[in-house]
């Protein structure tokens, strides 16, 4: 599943542990916040709020990401945008990415030059550096990733917050990503557009600390899907929440795909993940941010619904099940 290098293509074998480390780390610039970056035991993250918000996610070759689908660079900042995206979920401004990487030793060294370079270029788009990390030998290209992030002055928003009565917004795109994943899977490289959207989620960093500041009562990232994601916003809080379909906004775009592929683009919109948008409850219409899109409203009971029924099909991804 991935392109086969030159035979004379340097590997990271070739290229030695410590060597490798210090050419993807070397000369790169740190936020004010990175006191002490990579090259010792342990990095030194400023947190001017004094809470520390912290995630972790692991991405595997074969399972999160293909080689022969994108370019090192585009990986290295999927990998990075799927663990900010969790930080802004919060409502945290995020600070520092510690990169754990693991590799086959006939890995071509370029593969780790391009993953590194897309790592530290997300970065420095939500803000954060690239304080420190591990890399190890291993039969499967593995990128494990912990965010840190900082509260900034701000209250959490946490999944477990939604009130009866609020209504539910989401800002950023929903179903680009399952439609390039689509179109990659029937072998098509076009539309461009779409298919980056698969290989490279733009999680829309700053609406994260801007809901929280409006006073979001809940907030998550859409990883696996809008409706399994709101779902676990209405468990947490003991509520149901209802989407409207009239509310929720399917691009031409992904109109036009679908009907290529003889696909629904309201079930991409739906339960599609890996976009990274951000979904949240908000206490009445005044207090939704400008660029979200009020789609639904929390209502007693439990469990999520679609113009008041239940949704037939899964609502999104499942490791293990899907």
């Amino acid at each position: 599943m991935r392109p086969e290098p030159p035979h004379d293509a340097e590997t990271v074998a070739d290229v030695g542990e410590f060597h490798l480390i210090h050419r993807v780390t070397t000369g790169r610039a740190q936020p004010p916040t990175t006191l002490l970056g990579p090259g010792d035991d342990a990095a030194i993250v400023a947190v001017p709020d004094g809470r520390v918000v912290a995630s972790t996610d692991v991405l595997v070759e074969g399972v999160h990401f293909r080689l022969d689908w994108s370019t090192p660079e585009q990986v290295g900042r999927k990998a990075a945008a799927v663990n900010l995206a969790d930080i802004v979920a919060m409502g945290a401004l995020p600070s520092a990415l510690l990169v754990g990487f693991a590799c086959p030793p006939d890995t071509p060294a370029t593969v780790v030059d391009g993953i590194m370079s897309g790592l530290w270029a997300e970065a420095a788009v939500a803000g954060a550096g690239v304080v420190g990390g591990d890399m190890v030998s291993s039969a499967t290209l593995v990128i494990s990733i912990t965010a840190l992030g900082d509260m900034n002055g701000l209250e959490p928003v946490t999944r477990s917050g939604a009130l009866i009565g609020d209504v539910v917004a989401v800002c950023g795109r929903l179903g680009w990503a399952a439609a390039g994943l689509a179109v990659l899977s029937r072998g098509f490289r076009s539309p461009v557009g779409i298919v980056a959207a698969q290989r490279t989620p733009e999680p829309p960093y700053p609406a994260g600390p801007q809901a929280a500041a409006a006073g979001a009562t809940s907030m998550i990232d859409v990883s696996d899907g809008l409706l399994a994601d709101l779902g676990h916003i209405a468990e947490a809080s003991g509520v149901a929440i209802d989407i409207r379909t009239e509310l929720l906004q399917v691009h031409p775009r992904l109109l036009d795909v679908a009907s290529a592929l003889g696909a629904d683009a309201r079930h991409w919109t739906l339960t599609g993940g890996e976009d990274h948008a951000l979904a949240a409850t908000f206490p009445g219409p005044k207090a939704v941010p400008e660029d979200w899109t009020t789609i639904g409203t929390v209502r007693a009971g439990s469990g999520v619904t679609v113009d008041g029924r239940i949704y037939e099909k899964p609502p999104g991804w499942e490791h293990w099940r899907t």
